[in-house]
């Protein structure tokens, strides 16, 4: 998958390795008390990233927004099949992110 759209550094890195299935990598990129959304309802951000890498990823990027913070397109999950997602990365001052929403999108 092209990840060439990914202008924002911190992002690039944490999905890259998202992609690799490298979940002690991508939790490195976030504060030890990161919020994590889906489709606007809580969800345990550990539990989630520890049991979806692996069997979760983008299959392609179709559109980046947010100054490259806001991620869009096609995703495949062992569980729940292929469909469209969004990944909205919050980083604080420090370069970490802080805040995860992710969800299923139409566009």
């Amino acid at each position: 998958m092209n990840t060439n759209k990914l202008k924002n550094a911190v992002v690039h890195a944490a999905l890259e390795a998202w992609q690799k299935d490298n979940s002690e990598l991508w939790l490195s990129y976030f504060t030890p008390e990161a919020k994590l959304f889906d489709d606007g309802h809580p969800r345990d951000f550990i539990k989630f990233s520890t049991e979806a890498i692996g069997h979760e990823h983008f299959t392609s990027i179709d559109k980046v927004e947010d100054n490259g913070t806001s991620i869009f397109g096609h995703f495949h999950s062992d569980t729940w099949g292929d469909f469209k997602t969004y990944f909205k990365f919050h980083i604080n001052d420090d370069g970490k992110i802080d805040k995860l929403e992710i969800g299923q999108v139409d566009y």
